[in-house]
């Protein structure tokens, strides 16, 4: 037989996608082994032939589980072919069926175990390997069966993640009832010989339901009739299509074992691990005590209530696979009394693991068990708190995706360790439920950093309501599953192929775009935390280069739902539309109010109408709530968009949305004319001194235009005259009726060499003259520049080690780390490792840099994380990453809210000219976004000034 593969299912669908699913036909890669082509080749196995499937037989004595995924398997080639397919369960496979699928599961099936041992199928790559399976096409497998295509499985799992990998790579999406993905027709399908094995990195792999309110509360509800075992029948098979196999349940006021007794063995059957969240010990919800626990949640006084409590939960666990959270916290998810003793915690660990044995009848190691490090828990651990051996520790993120501890790596722990991660929190800074803002390379960076340091058995994310985590939730199972499969250098190609096999692959590259920038612009600021200061208007046309960005995707959002199939429609709607387009409504409302309070406050005549504009945005936020409940798939997804995201005024959100206060002045009748420009709110005539542009040098941040605009009714005419021959603007006359922005231009081949001062005369006729001052300055000259972490002019990276980009990470380009992230601390010296910038500058005397770096914590726990900045070869100044950025202070909210950490270092005397900065690497684990050079201040924005833009300039 052909030698393995481990090939992961992503990239399977890529070759099934070129050979024919919705791609031309490439046949080189058809000949990939198992590669599911719509093209024929030789020795091929006929999966689909005139649109019916090949029959697939399963053994009557396998897990009830696998007979139920092979059912999924013939229901998902009948919507691929057009025709249903036979399911032989419990019968002889023979003459009758020469070509079939047999699927099943070592040591269950005799069939699979007889294939095994007459040496017929090689499981050689998956002997004793949790969840593995094994995929090959056969020739004469057994007495009248000419071909076979056989899944085996290591257990129950690794032969339903062998039946739905096949189902997927045949153009059946993990996403197809959840999203409403169509699964696209195929007359014909084959299936190339060969073999492929497969099989988990991380163990556990899980989603939790959480902060479910009111969304997902109000489509279950309608839908199903309340969290109940036909609701969980959906989350489940969605966890194994995606190759997971663990659940956290929702808890919101829902007890999964209490609300449906059918809850738990309809999760044993299907085949996934339950367990409960990091505050619900021994398999009982939150609320169960609530309804019918006794006293104080207190077991230092209240003990034997509480074991009785937790008995009943392990006693009715039975023998539902399970992975039993222990540990305690305060009701309600909220630390426990205020100097809890170490040994007291101890002390119920002791007490649970002994109703855990006593309840499963064998000792309590045999039991998975998990002890969840969340919040103080997590001190405790620092502080010594003994654990036993054979349980999993479950580090955590702050809940805005920055893990808190890591353990050191290569250490060997029986139990492991691993991550409870989130996509989704309630709680300070501001929650943020309603829409994703996760960044897959956000995603990607820190569980890459926990599979590093050996945090690898249990992943489990916060994903809320689960809609609208669709991308995320598909990304974080599939690194899990395989992070090999995803190096740094690959991560662009993720979204482009999740698009395509949502999408098909004609769309695949805009969509991903679509994707990857959204998702980027709404991790800047969640928009719950959004409001009308968080950007600029004045400073860098900070707001509206915000909102310029959010409308250009809103349109291509609007041009490719024009273009696309009315198949995809509903799909596209919610995965890639509605996300988009409700994303950069709110922005633009938000700007909309800030440019109303500005221009109210500045005597605009047109303060009132952006009053209006965010009147109706905020009325369109609520349409497209209706499109999503109403219009989308027949009104399947009602209510999963209830979630409120305007009007909060501290962390918790508002009971209703509120629409931000904005202003409607009077507005005379007569009108005169005003100016404004870049940098200040002032306006001319009125405000002290003369008016004036910041200046503009070539490579600096700069804006350059003028605001003309109107104090009344009346409109009013205006000329603009240049006193000199290197600058214009791109409107000299016209008429003004509110406001009016003209733009300069500079021929920077007419400008002096050593700069110069020009004016710009701003005439109303009768109404008088406003002079506006625009100095120029020649390159070298600015006052500060601002880059992305990437544009470097020399790195050295040390033996063993490489600076990598992390593309698309960040809050305005890509950020760039030291790999490997284990690498021990280095010393800021000739052969460390470094990045150098090479700037220019003009001006003397001090000399500022901010580093804009990822808010990483410190995840060894070791007082800090350092790196150093030099200048032009001196002495390396030392930088703490994390100096005062502790979960739940100040000083963490700003870096969290922001999503960037900046650090500052000043050199003193330094003259004008080239310079070159480096930053040193010294502890592992930071990632460098962006650095801003400056001489004084920098005018406030909340994203770094652009990125060294072009001047403006004549056509």
């Amino acid at each position: 037989m052909a030698g393995f593969y481990r090939v992961s299912a992503m990239l399977l669908s890529m070759w099934a996608g070129l050979c024919g699913l919705g791609q031309a036909d490439a046949e080189t890669d058809c000949r990939a082994p198992v590669a599911v082509c719509a093209t024929a080749m030789p020795d091929a196995f006929p999966l689909i032939r005139d649109g019916l499937p090949v029959t697939i037989h399963v053994d009557e004595a396998d897990w009830p589980g696998v007979i139920r995924a092979a059912q999924d398997l013939q229901a998902d080639l009948a919507k691929v072919g057009g025709q249903e397919g036979k399911l032989l369960a419990g019968q002889s496979a023979g003459a009758s069926e020469p070509v079939t699928i047999l699927a099943g599961t070592l040591g269950r099936s005799p069939l699979i175990d007889g294939l095994a041992a007459a040496g017929r199928i090689d499981v050689s790559a998956i002997d004793g390997r949790w969840e593995g399976f094994v995929q090959a096409v056969v020739s004469d497998p057994a007495p009248g069966i000419s071909m076979a295509l056989v899944i085996a499985g290591t257990d129950k799992r690794g032969t339903i993640y062998g039946i739905y990998d096949l189902s997927e790579r045949a153009g059946v999406s993990p996403w197809t009832w959840w999203a409403d993905v169509p699964v696209p027709h195929q007359d014909n399908l084959s299936v190339a010989p060969g073999a492929v094995a497969d099989w988990p990195n991380v163990k556990y792999r899980g989603i939790f339901l959480n902060d479910e309110n009111p969304s997902l509360y109000g489509w279950a509800n309608e839908t199903f009739g309340g969290f109940n075992h036909d609701f969980y029948a959906r989350v489940f098979e969605l966890i194994l299509r995606q190759k997971g196999n663990y659940i956290w349940p929702a808890m919101w006021g829902k007890a999964f074992w209490d609300d449906d007794p059918q809850n738990g063995p309809t999760a044993d059957l299907y085949g996934v691990v339950v367990g409960t969240s990091h505050h619900e010990p021994l398999m009982r919800a939150h609320v169960e005590w609530e309804r019918y626990g006794e006293g104080k949640w207190d077991f230092a006084g209240n003990a034997d209530t509480l074991k009785d409590f937790w008995r009943e939960g392990m006693h009715r666990m039975s023998d539902v696979e399970s992975l039993v959270t222990i540990g305690m916290r305060g009701d309600g998810d909220e630390a426990m009394t205020e100097g809890t003793a170490i040994s007291l915690l101890e002390s119920i660990v002791a007490a649970q693991r002994t109703i855990i044995a006593e309840e499963t009848g064998r000792p309590a190691e045999e039991q998975p068990q998990v002890w969840a490090l969340y919040k103080e828990v997590q001190d405790y651990f620092d502080q010594g708190m003994q654990v036993p051996d054979d349980v999993t520790l479950l580090f955590s993120d702050d809940n805005w995706g920055n893990i808190r501890r890591l353990p050191e790596p290569d250490v060997d722990r029986p139990g492991g360790y691993g991550v409870y991660y989130h996509f989704d929190y309630v709680g300070g800074p501001r929650n943020y439920k309603w829409i994703n803002t996760t960044q897959i390379e956000r995603t990607w960076e820190q569980m890459n950093l926990a599979r590093e340091y050996g945090a690898d058995r249990l992943w489990i994310a916060n994903v809320g309501d689960l809609k609208p985590m669709e991308l995320p939730i598909s990304f974080f199972l599939d690194y899990a599953w395989d992070p090999e499969d995803w190096p740094v250098e690959r991560l662009p190609a993720y979204t482009e192929e999740w698009a395509a096999q949502q999408f098909g692959s004609a769309h695949a590259t805009r969509i991903a775009s679509m994707l990857d920038r959204y998702t980027k612009h709404n991790a800047r600021v969640k928009p719950e935390l959004l409001d009308a200061d968080t950007y600029s208007l004045v400073n860098f046309g900070e707001w509206d280069r915000v909102v310029g960005e959010y409308e250009d995707l809103a349109a291509e959002a609007d041009a490719l739902l024009a273009e696309i199939d009315l198949a995809r429609r509903d799909a596209f709607l919610q995965l890639v539309w509605y996300p988009v387009q409700a994303s950069a409504n709110l922005n633009a409302m938000y700007r909309a109010v800030a440019k109303n309070r500005l221009h109210a406050a500045q005597g605009r005549s047109d303060a009132r109408d952006w009053a209006d504009r965010a009147e109706a945005l905020y009325a369109r936020d609520a349409e497209l709530t209706r499109v999503y409940h109403e219009d989308v798939a027949g009104g399947k997804w009602a209510h999963m968009m209830d979630q409120t995201h305007i009007g909060y005024t501290y962390w918790q959100q508002p009971d209703e949305q509120v629409m931000p206060v904005v202003e409607r002045p009077d507005v005379p009748k007569q009108s005169a004319l005003r100016v404004s420009v870049p940098g200040t709110e002032r306006v001319w005539p009125g405000a002290a001194g003369d008016a004036a542009l910041p200046l503009i040098v070539p490579g600096q941040n700069h804006s350059a235009w003028l605001d003309l605009f109107t104090t009344g009714k009346q409109p009013r005419y205006f000329k603009i005259r240049s006193n000199a021959a290197w600058m214009s603007v791109d409107t000299a006359s016209g008429k003004v009726d509110g406001t009016r922005r003209v733009s300069l231009r500079i021929d920077w081949s007419k400008v002096p060499d050593k700069g110069a001062t020009g004016t710009l005369t701003v005439s109303a006729g009768l109404f008088g003259r406003i002079q506006v001052d625009v100095p120029v300055a020649p390159a070298g000259s600015a006052s500060f520049v601002s880059l992305p972490a990437t544009d470097i002019s020399g790195n050295v990276a040390g033996e063993g080690m490489a600076w990598k980009v992390i593309p698309n990470l960040g809050r305005e380009d890509s950020s760039i780390a030291l790999f490997p992230r284990t690498h021990p601390a280095l010393e800021p010296r000739e052969g460390g490792a470094r990045l150098d910038y090479t700037v220019s500058l003009g001006g003397t005397g001090p000399l500022v840099v901010d580093v804009g770096l990822a808010p990483t914590l410190d995840f060894s726990g070791q007082g800090g994380m350092e790196f150093a900045v030099s200048l032009d070869g001196g002495a390396p100044v030392r930088v703490n990453a994390n100096g005062g950025m502790v979960p739940d202070t100040d000083d963490w909210e700003v870096a969290v809210s922001s999503y960037s950490r900046t650090r500052t270092v000043e050199f003193p005397d330094v003259a004008a000219g080239e310079h070159v900065v480096s930053l040193w690497e010294i502890d592992p684990g930071l990632v460098y976004q962006s650095l801003v050079v400056r001489r004084d201040d920098r005018p406030d924005s909340h994203l770094a000034p652009p990125f060294r833009p072009e001047p403006p300039t004549s056509p």
